[in-house]
């Protein structure tokens, strides 16, 4: 019986099978001993409704997972960065956990603690949002590679995937990759050359967002085109004329024009 048992469960469990004694047993007329009686067959439905009921009194209850004993103790520390929110990590956070704490972390310990953490979902899902990281104290202190963001992205595409076998995940994932780039502040060819990698499958989604990237540019470069052959000189005017929102062209306008402008050169 478990802990989750309905009051209605718990008594079919405890009641017995027969709710009166076996009847007495009367000797055959040839002075055999008299045959065991055979149970009573209970109807097709009732016996299917008990299966999926000893099935799950068969399951054994889940054992709670265990907390590394380092992780604990970074809960204990740090909870701002290891409780209930989760922050990516400043790069050399692990070194700065050994000076500062020499006699509360043994080396192999702490390195394994990190690894799990980095790995958890909570966490994957603030770096793939793009994040900044964070040291000890909570303080904002550098941003989140691009290719470490798309990493993050991918894995969590690859773990939903498993849960949710038969669902089509890739318009979210290609829609997510978009998304990245854009907040990279890197132009699509420097992005793609970051993270393409020997996978072809996430090499096909990566060109897909880009290529949608690539369609949503165009427009917005159509939109600029069409407002300078208008000769109109007001943008609320041009959205006016077209039917459309003045505050999204203006913005849509800005963008573009921002877009036309070259590329600063690589350093």
């Amino acid at each position: 019986m478990t802990d989750t048992a309905t009051p209605q469960e718990e008594i079919q469990e405890v009641q017995p099978a027969e709710a009166e004694g076996p009847a007495q047993q009367q000797p055959q007329a040839d002075g055999r001993p008299p045959r065991s009686p055979r149970p009573p067959r209970q109807p097709r439905q009732q016996q299917q409704k008990q299966k999926p009921k000893q099935a799950a009194q068969q399951q054994q209850p889940q054992r709670a997972r265990k907390v590394h004993p380092a992780l604990e103790k970074l809960f204990e520390l740090y909870p701002g960065m290891f409780g209930a929110r989760f922050l990516p990590l400043k790069l050399g956070v692990f070194q700065d956990l050994l000076e500062k704490h020499p006699d509360d972390f043994k080396k192999d310990e702490l390195k394994v603690a990190l690894g799990l953490h980095a790995r958890s979902t909570r966490y994957l899902e603030a770096v793939a949002a793009g994040l900044a990281r964070h040291d000890l104290d909570g303080n904002a202190v550098e941003p989140v590679a691009p290719e470490h963001v798309h990493h993050a992205i991918l894995e969590l595409h690859r773990r939903r995937v498993q849960r949710n076998p038969g669902e089509d995940l890739r318009p979210q994932l290609v829609a997510r990759i978009a998304r990245a780039v854009e907040a990279s502040g890197l132009d699509r060819e420097a992005y793609a050359v970051l993270v393409r990698s020997r996978d072809e499958e996430t090499n096909a989604v990566l060109d897909e967002a880009l290529a949608e990237l690539a369609r949503q540019a165009a427009k917005r470069e159509a939109l600029l085109r069409a407002f300078e052959a208008s000769g109109r000189s007001s943008e609320h005017e041009f959205a006016e004329m077209y039917g459309m929102d003045a505050d999204e062209v203006a913005r849509t306008l800005a963008r573009a024009r921002t877009e036309r402008q070259p590329a600063p050169p690589a350093a």
